[in-house]
């Protein structure tokens, strides 16, 4: 079995293979020529310097002529093109741009094996081209191996640098110029202008996919981020209006979500995340599928802000009703709540409590009765009311601690 090449006589494919070794260089240009093309989705090496790319050319090459050669097994687990993958993949360029590279190397290396084929019987040389094209099939596929491999690691690895990044903006690092310039980079967000905060908590998922692409629908830019015990959005308003957002929000919520007021630049991001928290813990557990503002809960956020002051409001406006049996403690603290919501009026108060409007007069006697003060007046109302409210904020308080 004769095949005729340059030099000599090549007595098998295996020869064919080392023959095409010294013309290497040159078939390394014509695959570098055939690379580029107008298409930039097959020629992006953008990030890939000329030598590199040259080099990275050859090494394929001479791989594919060595394993074709028979000097070395041809496995899935490649070395050189695991390590071209690898490379390629932190480069940035992209796996079907490699993938058409190999394809191009193989035609030339085949088109390099039939100019030296000479007298090569039509069968071995068919063999030939099936292992050559073998060869080609699991070289590509360690590349991709390799690549796909690279790339998860890089996105492990930028997952847990923006993960690193928010936890330190909710922190309060972006006080810090620089660390804020560097955060509004990397979060493609503003440094400047209002920001709201949102935190969501519930089971699992308190927030449906979708925010950001929802909040991007208006033009507003957000980056959401998940915690281990809550979900967290930072929204740039970029001169938005902030009802338009929550509307937009609203039709997310799974779980319990409270949002921020709205606080000027990156730098009062952290003291936004903490004014949505103290709003969030104003709602009770059952509470699925609301989101609240701070704005609408004032009062509840100020009661839990203070909690020894609030302990001692709730013990000077009503300690001897709380010491009463508890069901004469419920009926005159829930005619006492529906008084005050009734703009203290007792023939309004009275259907709401299912009993004739005297019956409502009498509690509000024996209330006053027990507590030694009259219960009208503007501060009286308010003591009242702050006081009924941080009752209601304590047992959404046990009821929290129940259910960990």
């Amino acid at each position: 079995m004769a095949a005729e090449k340059e030099f000599g006589q090549v007595v098998s494919s295996s020869e064919l293979a080392a023959a095409c070794r010294s013309v290497i260089p040159e078939l390394t240009q014509r695959l570098l020529a055939a690379i580029f093309t107008d298409n930039p989705e097959w020629t992006d090496y953008s990030a890939v310097t000329h030598a590199d790319l040259l080099d990275g050319c050859r090494r394929f090459l001479t791989r594919v002529l060595d394993l074709l050669g028979g000097g070395t097994e041809c496995t899935d687990q490649d070395d050189v093109a695991a390590t071209i993958g690898k490379q390629r993949a932190e480069q940035g360029v992209p796996l079907e741009a490699m993938l058409r590279t190999f394809r191009l190397g193989g035609r030339i290396v085949w088109e390099a094996l039939l100019d030296r084929a000479g007298e090569v019987p039509p069968a071995e040389f068919r063999e030939t081209g099936t292992a050559m094209w073998a060869v080609i099939d699991r070289m590509s596929s360690a590349l991709v191996t390799s690549y796909r491999s690279t790339e998860m690691d890089r996105v492990r690895r930028d997952e847990r640098r923006r993960h690193s990044l928010i936890e330190d903006v909710l922190a309060g690092q972006a006080r810090d110029s620089l660390f804020a310039a560097r955060a509004a980079r990397e979060l493609n967000l503003p440094i400047h202008g209002d920001y709201l905060v949102v935190v969501a908590r519930g089971d699992s998922h308190p927030l449906h996919t979708g925010s950001e692409t929802a909040l991007n629908s208006l033009g507003v830019r957000s980056v959401w981020h998940d915690r281990a015990d809550s979900t967290v959005g930072l929204v740039a308003l970029d001169g938005h209006a902030t009802e338009p957002v929550l509307q937009q929000l609203r039709p997310k919520v799974r779980g319990r979500a409270a949002v921020s007021p709205a606080v000027a630049g990156m730098a009062a991001i952290s003291t936004a995340h903490s004014l949505a928290v103290l709003a969030l813990d104003t709602l009770p557990e059952d509470a699925a599928g609301e989101l609240i503002s701070l704005d609408e809960h004032y009062p509840e956020a100020l009661l839990l802000r203070s909690p020894d002051l609030t302990e001692l409001l709730i013990a000077r406006t009503l300690g001897p009703v709380l010491e009463l049996p508890a069901k004469e403690r419920e009926i005159l603290l829930r005619t006492l709540a529906v008084w005050l919501a009734e703009s203290c009026s007792a023939a309004n108060a009275a259907p709401r409590l299912h009993c004739h409007r005297n019956t409502v007069i009498n509690r509000l006697q024996r209330i006053a009765t027990l507590l030694g003060r009259p219960l009208e007046g503007q501060r009286a109302y308010l003591e009242f009311s702050l006081a009924l409210t941080a009752l209601e904020l304590g047992a959404t308080a046990r009821d929290k601690d129940l259910t960990r």
